[in-house]
């Protein structure tokens, strides 16, 4: 998929698209219709073609569609294939599968899926973080040999969340010459990374952050970026972001101490739930924390973790 390059903004050290319906009129004062005029008056998307998207998005990425989600589906395909200039459901199925890049499928995701992120977004969680889980993790890794402090946001979207993450314990003072902070932020979707990766946000995406963070931790932008802010790279260097499918198998060799995966879970079934709750258990270093978001519960789900209280499990 061929995207249209912008230059980033500038900041200072302080602080394509669906054609148009054309009509032309013959000599003879008759109206002629471009046959893509055709291609927009109905696109119908049968129940067998929903079964196919519907398999398709479970099998790639776990998400599962209930039958009352077929509108909804087809309203936003309907998009997707008048961008692309797609003639039918079914050709834009074969694309999709037939994409060995994952680009098509992150472009599909992006499309049936809500992208609704925030800077310190559960706030809760991050007060726990700091006086509660990294004492006690720093507590039980006081003779380890190795000193990095690993994090992973998983379904980390346009960056918030694991940016919040960094600014939270560098801000304590955790993080000085003793320990190392490592945070890997991954998601699906190749768009929201590039995004987080920049790491430039307009300015009313910044509401949520304490006042002090922004102005120790942000740089304003000026000129041509005036209206945008950029996370310092004191903060962006100790966040790692990666394109991953949490139905694959995960490329962690360390062991994690901290997994936040908050409103993700809610897009899958039970027993992909279980599946990926397990996953991650098996990734944790004993003690390690999860945090799963407050829509979110493992109720029903076997699995080995301590509870610790609500949307809090423990290794």
């Amino acid at each position: 998929m061929m995207m249209q390059t912008r230059t980033s903004p500038t900041f200072s050290m302080s602080g394509g698209a669906a054609g148009r319906c054309q009509e032309e009129r013959s000599r003879h004062g008759k109206r002629t219709i471009n046959p893509s005029t055709r291609n927009r008056e109905k696109i119908l998307l049968s129940s067998h073609e929903f079964q196919l998207f519907r398999d398709l998005i479970k099998q790639r990425a776990g998400i599962a569609l209930s039958e009352d989600k077929i509108e909804l589906l087809k309203a936003r395909l309907t998009k997707i294939l008048r961008r692309k200039g797609l003639r039918n459901f079914r050709e834009y199925h074969k694309v999709v599968s037939m994409d060995a890049s994952g680009a098509e499928l992150s472009d599909l995701l992006d499309a049936i899926t809500t992208n609704l992120t925030s800077f310190f977004r559960e706030s809760k969680h991050l007060d726990f973080l700091t006086r509660k889980a990294m004492p006690d993790i720093m507590i039980r890794r006081r003779r380890d040999t190795d000193r990095t402090i690993r994090i992973w946001s998983a379904g980390c979207s346009s960056g918030e969340e694991p940016y919040s993450i960094a600014m939270t314990l560098l801000d304590t003072g955790f993080f000085s010459s003793v320990w190392r902070l490592s945070i890997s932020a991954t998601d699906l979707c190749t768009d929201v990374l590039a995004k987080a990766e920049k790491g430039i946000y307009e300015h009313d995406r910044i509401s949520t952050v304490p006042p002090p963070l922004l102005k120790k931790f942000f740089k304003k932008g000026i000129n041509r970026a005036s209206g945008f802010v950029r996370v310092k790279r004191e903060i962006r260097q100790h966040v790692c972001f990666s394109r991953l499918n949490l139905m694959e198998a995960f490329p962690w060799r360390e062991p994690i101490d901290v997994i936040f995966c908050r409103n993700v879970m809610i897009y899958f079934d039970k027993s992909t739930q279980e599946r990926l709750i397990n996953q991650f258990y098996r990734h944790l270093r004993d003690g390690g924390y999860l945090f799963i978001g407050h829509s979110e519960s493992l109720t029903g789900i076997r699995h080995n973790y301590r509870y610790v209280c609500p949307t809090v499990y423990q290794k």
